[in-house]
């Protein structure tokens, strides 16, 4: 591998790693908000992105708990989806990529980032049809306005790991004929 392209796959590996932070920070300041506006409400304007939903918590419960649900899981599953590619990126020999083990991880990814794009289009319709009750969901929209492009590239990234996966039954054929 040239020094440029390893540069760049170390660059960008360090850029994964900070998103894997952020994410994690993100879904940590999620649980504590989700903690603190159940016990102690008035601290939330003080918390993680003002995530203030106690008018809904007072109107209905099932409400809340649905919507901060869906925020949690699609928090959670974006920090597990980068943490996969930092494992990925980790173990990855870029001198015989097709591997039983990246084959795998790239599935993995797709699969995760086809649930996050399902899953934020489902919360995505369920707030909408609850502000046909009444309630206010302009402030957790933030959460899956990119619902559309997770599916999109979790449809690519399979096509992907099927590739991946062709290309390491050719390369361990190839490797049992010479």
């Amino acid at each position: 591998m040239s020094k440029t392209n390893s540069f760049v796959f170390w660059g960008l590996y360090i850029v994964a790693w900070l998103i894997f932070v952020g994410l994690c920070i993100e879904a940590g300041g999620l649980i504590v908000n989700f903690f603190f506006s159940l016990y102690k409400p008035e601290f939330v304007p003080n918390l993680y992105q003002k995530l203030d939903l106690t008018g809904m918590y007072k109107d209905s419960r099932p409400a809340f708990f649905g919507v901060y649900s869906f925020i949690l899981i699609i928090s959670i599953l974006k920090a597990c989806l980068f943490y996969i590619v930092i494992r990925l990126m980790h173990k990855m020999n870029l001198s015989k990529p097709f591997s039983t083990f990246v084959a795998r991880k790239i599935a993995q990814i797709s699969y995760y980032t086809l649930s996050i794009g399902l899953l934020s289009y489902i919360a995505r319709q369920v707030t909408k049809n609850l502000t046909h009750y009444g309630f206010v969901t302009d402030n957790v929209n933030q959460f899956w306005a990119d619902s559309q492009a997770f599916i999109l590239m979790g449809a690519v990234i399979y096509i992907i790991a099927t590739i991946f996966k062709k290309g390491m039954e050719l390369q361990t054929e190839n490797d049992l004929t010479v």
